[in-house]
């Protein structure tokens, strides 16, 4: 009975841990995009140049986090 308990809780914690990872990549990927939107709108760039390559750098670093957090949970 124990054993079962204890099954649970971890599998409550990785729930929670991917729930978690699951919110950062989305706000570091959000918050890129807005960083390319304003420096866009200071360089009065017409190609949104910043933006796209805001938006790719921010989806690769929240990829790298991503990947670092998910290998923390399975040793």
């Amino acid at each position: 009975m124990a054993n079962k308990n204890e099954n649970q809780k971890n599998q409550l914690k990785q729930i929670a841990a991917l729930s978690g990872i699951a919110i950062q990549m989305g706000v570091t990927i959000y918050l890129f995009v807005l960083l390319g939107k304003w420096i866009d709108s200071k360089f009065d760039s017409e190609s949104k140049v910043f933006l796209i390559v805001f938006t790719l750098l921010g989806v690769g670093i929240a990829l790298y986090a991503v990947l670092k957090q998910i290998n923390k949970l399975n040793p």
